[in-house]
């Protein structure tokens, strides 16, 4: 399945950022460096996920694995430019099928385990999946049972395989003859993962062998990534997080893919130290929950190397103590499954003390960057003008050979996202920075105006982050009759602790907050609502501060 056109595979090509090399090619090169070493390791919790003893599994034992399975699944008549849908949650089988899949010339679409049969549904619909691989049951959802109810409306899924079953093709003949013959090609489609869709359908974002091979170069350059390196995957491998900085270098440059799910602090840091991880990402409220930890002291950190973090700006009191207590260099990552990207880093900056809220704004033009191929442009999201002035805030618009061709089956929403230029628009303002950096300032729908000034919510929450007795929070606007918006946030306190607005309010003054940004409702909840990339999820948010300002009594 190859979406991109002619003349962009030409242009990449002839300028050196596109070749001729598969993903699978950089697979079968580890597996014939060392077919012993230790590929992947299932999370501690395995049985409690979805039955099972957790395994460690072999290169040599992982290409027989994929190799039988990718034959069942010919035998099947599955074959070139298919799609599978897939919806697992972080266990050896998930990191499998990506080979397994890919070898019969099918493409992998995995899904978030927190989707049901809306997602599932408009998905197989609109892709016309021929089959759907999934476990029987995963935290009390039945996914088989809720493919079979929507299967009369989907006559294209032909295939319904379960992790038991799976399980049965593992141990199956293996026809090499028939897997040679597939022919693959580096423009082909690697995966069409999916936008979290928190407030719309979700978009389908088709990426090719080249595309992931030119991401994952940067990811190598910018994130310190070394040949060989011990990665604990968090995220869910099903987006740019899990799939991109985690998977994709694992597959090309070696080493051992350490799975985890869902989120367990304790079983996270024990398995930092035990498997000796170098590299993983911990986003930027579990950087926070790590330093809270009350046994973090039983924990020696410093055997990790780097820790990326990303979906939201990062606190750079986070980033201090990270290095302060461990030496561990914290780099901030901003992405999207649209194959867009910014890294800071240790390459092409910023310093350390800066790389909490500023990327190099890679592909600016007159800058001799370390990373080449990328363009930005600032745009104002209102009169559609480049913004160039320091300061400026404007929407990022991005071009480059990581970025998607266009969104799956869906020509209305790629005309919306792309300009006449082929720059894809993010919908993420930043605000240009000196010396050749941007800063992320806000989803456009999420800023807060309140009197005419516009507000970062990401501000404010990383500045109570800091705050001992909050575990968690999220910042969104109020609406006020007088100044149009106000700032209010949900906290989650931590244990014992008892903080209210006073409080909040006294500690954000006290560390220089303008007072035009100090919230001026604070709701406590359980816990903030993120979807499975870890964003925060603020329509659930809108919705419980609509419900709780209904039930409050009005004043006389």
């Amino acid at each position: 399945m190859i979406l991109a056109s002619p003349e962009k595979i030409r242009e990449y090509t002839d300028k050196g950022y596109w070749g001729h090399r598969t993903l699978l090619a950089d697979f079968q090169e580890r597996v014939r460096e060392d077919p012993l070493r230790i590929a992947l390791v299932d999370p501690p919790n395995r049985e409690d996920l979805v039955g099972g003893s957790p395994r460690r599994i072999s290169y040599g034992e992982l290409d027989r694995a994929a190799d039988a399975v990718a034959t069942a699944l010919l035998t099947l008549g599955i074959g070139k430019d298919d799609l599978i849908m897939v919806q697992l949650p972080n266990i050896w089988e998930l990191a499998m099928l990506y080979i397994a899949v890919t070898r019969t010339g099918a493409v992998i679409s995995p899904l978030p385990v927190q989707w049901r049969s809306r997602e599932f549904s408009y998905i197989a619909r609109l892709t016309g999946a021929k089959a759907f691989i999934a476990a029987e049951e995963f935290r009390g959802f039945r996914y088989l049972e809720m493919a079979s109810e929507q299967r009369n409306g989907l006559p294209r899924l032909e295939h319904l395989i379960s992790l038991s079953g799976l399980d049965g093709l593992l141990e199956g003949e293996i026809a090499r003859d028939r897997l040679n013959a597939v022919r693959i090609g580096s423009n082909d489609v690697f995966t069409v993962c999916w936008t979290s869709g928190t407030e719309a359908d979700p978009k389908g974002c088709p990426l090719s062998h080249n595309n992931w091979i030119y991401l994952s170069d940067i990811v190598k350059k910018a994130a310190g990534l070394r040949e060989n390196d011990v990665h604990l995957c968090l995220p869910p491998l099903v987006n740019m997080a899990g799939v991109g900085v985690h998977y994709v270098p694992w597959l090309r440059f070696g080493g051992t893919f350490v799975l985890h799910h869902p989120l367990d602090l304790e079983i996270c840091l024990r398995q930092l130290v035990e498997e000796k991880v170098d590299f993983t990402i911990l986003p930027p409220a579990v950087l926070n929950m790590v330093l809270k930890y009350p046994l973090i002291d039983n924990y020696d950190l410093s055997v990790v190397r780097t820790v990326t973090s990303g979906s939201a700006p990062l606190s750079p009191w986070a980033l201090q103590e990270f290095w302060r207590r461990w030496g561990i260099e914290v780099v901030n990552l901003w992405g999207q499954n649209e194959g867009t990207v910014l890294i800071a880093g240790g390459l092409d900056g910023p310093e350390p003390a800066r790389r909490a809220s500023v990327f190099p704004a890679w592909g600016r033009p007159g800058v001799n960057w370390s990373v080449r191929g990328m363009e930005t442009k600032v745009v104002d999201p209102q009169g559609g003008g480049l913004v160039t002035e320091e300061g400026g805030v404007g929407e990022l618009a991005y071009r480059g050979p990581g970025v998607i061709p266009g969104y799956f089956n869906r020509p209305d929403l790629t005309r919306q996202a792309f300009d006449d230029e082929d720059f894809f628009y993010t919908g993420d303002l930043f605000q240009i920075r000196e010396g050749n950096h941007l800063a992320f300032f806000e989803r456009r729908k999420d800023i807060i105006i309140r009197g005419g000034f516009k507000i970062s919510a990401q501000e404010v929450e990383n500045v109570l982050q800091e705050h001992p007795g909050i575990l968690d929070v999220a910042a969104l606007p109020m609406p006020d009759e007088v100044l149009g918006e106000k700032v209010l946030v949900f906290i989650v306190p931590g244990p014992e602790a008892t903080v209210d607005l006073a409080g909040a309010v006294d500690f954000m003054k006290k560390k220089g907050v303008a007072v035009y940004k100090l919230p001026e409702r604070l709701e406590v909840i359980d816990g903030i609502p993120r979807n499975p990339v870890g964003k925060i999820v603020k329509s659930v948010l809108r919705d419980e501060i609509r419900r709780r300002l209904a039930a409050t009594p009005r004043t006389p």
